[in-house]
Formats: structure tokens, sequence, C-alpha cells
């Protein structure tokens, strides 16, 4: 009799792997959505997706600034290489019936239907395409702010994949990976999100913190339900609420940005590359200055370009940077700015390195 081997159906293959440690790197926190996206790709790329619809439709609730677009670029970013590969569609555009010939094409025999140009045409999804990855990506941002004619074409792409344009061409989605995103619900659940910077109970009691994201879920669905119909909530994949970011994760996101500033750096066009340490007191101050409950991620983004990246643009402008520096940026308590040092002893040292080994 033939031995029996065990299988393990929870690994994944190599290509999903890899994106979901690419995506685990920017996105922080948010691992509902991430599993959500890796799960769909897989499918897609071992053949299993269901015939003739897109390869996965999702739904991104949650307070802003929380990564509901950050994941979607960050998928564009890991599959193509370019986080700009997107066609986003802003759905504030579009509020009105007669708005959507911009998006399908004025049928023939309308004024303008050979000006006007379908931004969702099959040339448009397929320019997305690399050599490596035939997959195309599609972000319809606020869906909520959509009129009930973007909604009803909407319906016909997740069900079918397919969509008609106003001149009867077809446009196939079934290599397409669908988002919407909505701020349905964020109101209430800001009001559960943590009011202060370092108290979360996300940091102590776990029981409350998953009472909380339980919350939260109902929140979002329960607004998702109000707002849309039984057959547009059908047709999506998977509704993810995204969790509001506290002290932890927003630390986290500190050392992501503070990355890609030194990137920015590294390749600024003013031609002088050095290297910047930020102390943990620096760290800090951007913190607090960064945090607000109601706009996550962003507000601290908006604090690290005014109290960081702006400063250094002066001091790389002023003549007092010059290239190989070692910049030291730090705070006291009592100053309502970073202070920046130039390291001489440092800064000789790293570009002896930098000589020898050029």
């Amino acid at each position: 009799m033939s031995k029996l081997a065990l299988l393990d159906p929870t690994k994944t293959g190599k290509q999903a792997e890899e994106l979901g440690n690419k995506l685990r790197r920017v996105v922080i926190g948010q691992d509902e959505a991430i599993h959500a996206v890796v799960t769909a790709y897989q499918s897609h790329v071992t053949g299993m997706s269901p015939t003739g619809r897109p390869i996965g439709n999702f739904l991104f609730l949650g307070p802003t600034g929380s990564g509901k677009t950050r994941i979607v670029e960050a998928t564009a970013e890991s599959l193509l290489n370019d986080p700009r590969a997107v066609i986003k569609i802003d759905c504030a555009e579009y509020q009105h019936s007669h708005d959507i010939a911009k998006l399908i094409g004025a049928p023939p025999g309308y004024t303008g239907h050979r000006e006007t140009k379908s931004l969702l045409c099959q040339d448009a999804l397929n320019r997305q395409h690399t050599d490596r990855v035939k997959v195309s990506i599609v972000l319809f941002d606020e869906i909520e702010k959509a009129s009930d004619a973007l909604w009803n074409v909407l319906l016909g792409i997740l069900d079918k994949g397919i969509l008609t344009l106003g001149d009867n061409s077809k446009v196939d989605f079934s290599s397409t990976m669908i988002f919407l995103t909505s701020n349905l619900g964020a109101t209430e659940m800001g009001a559960l999100a943590s009011p202060r910077l370092g108290f979360s109970p996300s940091t102590g009691d776990a029981g409350f913190q998953d009472g909380r994201e339980a919350r939260m879920s109902r929140i979002g669905a329960d607004a998702a339900r109000r707002k849309f119909s039984p057959e547009f909530i059908n047709r999506l994949d998977k509704i993810v609420v995204f969790k509001a970011l506290g002290h932890a994760e927003l630390r986290a996101v500190l050392d992501i940005e503070l990355e890609l500033v030194q990137q920015r750096v590294r390749t600024a066009s003013a031609g002088v590359p050095f290297q910047v340490s930020v102390a943990e007191d620096a760290r800090e101050m951007l913190l607090r200055e960064g945090f607000d409950s109601r706009y996550g991620a962003r507000h601290l983004k908006r604090a690290i370009d005014r109290l960081l990246v702006q400063p250094l643009a002066n001091l790389m402008a002023s003549g007092q940077i010059s290239r190989g520096d070692y910049i030291r940026v730090s705070h006291r308590h009592d100053s309502p700015s970073l202070l920046f040092f130039r390291e001489a002893a440092v800064r000789d040292s790293w570009r002896l390195a930098k000589s020898m080994a050029a």
C-alpha cells in the first residue's frame, strides 16, 4: 500500500510569496488586505481564478491615512516595477450620469463621439503590462461619491470582466485587479481610534484591541451595505476594513519614510549626495508632531516634509551641505524645530572609505 504524504495548503508559491514580502515591507498593520491581494494573485498565476472575471475585486474601507491607496501603489510597484502603473479613477469626478462618457466614450451620433477617448479602453489596460507580468491594476478612489451610472458600469466589470464602450467595442478585465476605496464609516471608526499617541490600548490590552477592530469592521461593513445594493456587494471578492494606525504602526511608517528621505538625498538633482542620521529624540519629535488619529500616516508624512525635508533642502540650496557630508539630526525639548549638525570627522572618514572603495 502506498504511503500518503500530508500536504500543506497554507504555503504560497514563490511569486505570491515575493509579492507578500514586498507589500509587508511598505504597508504597515494591514495584514488582512495583504493576504487578500496575495491570495487572489496566486490563484491567477496558477490559472485557478474564476473564468471571465477580474483577478480580484476588492473594497477597502477605513480611516484616511490608513494605507488603502498605498497598498494599491505598492502592488503596482511590486508586480509592475512602477507605483504609478495604476489606472486611477477619481470617483468625485463622476457624480453625474453624463460624466460616464469620460470613462467609456460617447456613443456614435453624440456630440464629441470622435473626440472623446475612453479612459478604460483595452490599450490603457495593456499599457501597464511588463514582459514578465501581464496584469493591470485599476483603482476607483472614493467610490461612494460616484453616480449610479458608474456603479451600473462596475456591475458588469466586476461580474463578467467585460466593459462595453460607447463605440460597442469590448474591454477585457480578466487580467485586472480592481480596487475600490471608500471612507464610508470613517467618522464612526475615528471615534474608536486612540486619541493620544503612546496611550493606545494596542500597547497593552490585546483583548480590548481585538474588540475595537471587530467593531470597526462591523461599522465599515454596515456602512457599505447601506450605501451599495446587494447586487454590488455580492460581486466583491473581499471587503477589508483597514485598521487605524497606532503608535507602533506609525513608528514603523516613520522608519520607512526616513529611508525614503535618504533615497531622495542620494538621488537629489542638486548633485550633493550625503548621509542623514536621525537621532531617537528627533524621531520622537516627528512622531508627536505627526500623530493625528483623524489623518493617520498622511499627517506624519506632512510633518516629515515640514520639519526634515524642507530644512534639508534649505541647507543644500544655501551651500551648507557638501558632497559626502554626514548630517546628524536631533532635537531638544525646548526647541520647536529639529537641529541639524554636520559631523566633520565622520564626514572625512566616510569620504576616505568611498575613495578607497572606488
